[in-house]
């Protein structure tokens, strides 16, 4: 049996003239501005969509800590995609890295993990409003569901991506 994201991502794509993700163009690099709230897909150096984000609860500066509620920032990847979310869809950024995990080590912390971008919860505790306008994640980057099909289809594995303060 297919999963709900799988099922609605088909629905909506053949409600909008997509009839295959070949329509949609791939962005090269992934780029994260914290401080608009905004997601940028760039194929070639030039911006091919942007979307609105939400970012973790304490989104001012770079995640330093397991449950420190921060958005990382820095140079990543988008390494694996899970069409089995809590959060609709969502693919992970490669946070912590080398430097990340040093960084922690030194401090005596954990870095944390499992960093994504995402889409809304599947059984949301909160109304709509809420994730639209506040940041509201544990560190993670947040869409609506139709922007993560999208960001889902116009991206490949292993994109680079950079979240900038």
């Amino acid at each position: 049996m297919r999963s709900r994201p799988t099922i609605i991502c088909c629905a909506l794509l053949l409600v909008s003239g997509v009839t295959s993700a070949t329509d949609f163009p791939i962005a090269d690099r992934v780029v994260i501005d914290k401080s608009d709230r905004l997601l940028h897909l760039f194929d070639n150096g030039e911006v091919i969509r942007t979307f609105e984000v939400a970012l973790g609860l304490r989104p001012e500066g770079d995640k330093e800590r397991e449950g420190d509620q921060k958005t990382p920032e820095g140079s990543y990847l988008l390494d694996m995609r899970n069409p089995n979310s809590d959060f609709f869809l969502s693919i992970r950024v490669s946070y912590p890295d080398v430097s990340d995990r040093a960084a922690a080590s030194a401090k005596g912390v954990s870095p944390g993990g499992a960093i994504m971008i995402h889409g809304q919860p599947n059984e949301p505790s909160r109304s709509e409003a809420y994730y639209k306008t506040q940041d509201w994640t544990d560190g993670c980057i947040a869409v609506s569901n139709s922007d993560m099909i999208d960001i889902w289809l116009m991206t490949g594995e292993n994109t680079p991506i950079e979240i900038r303060p």
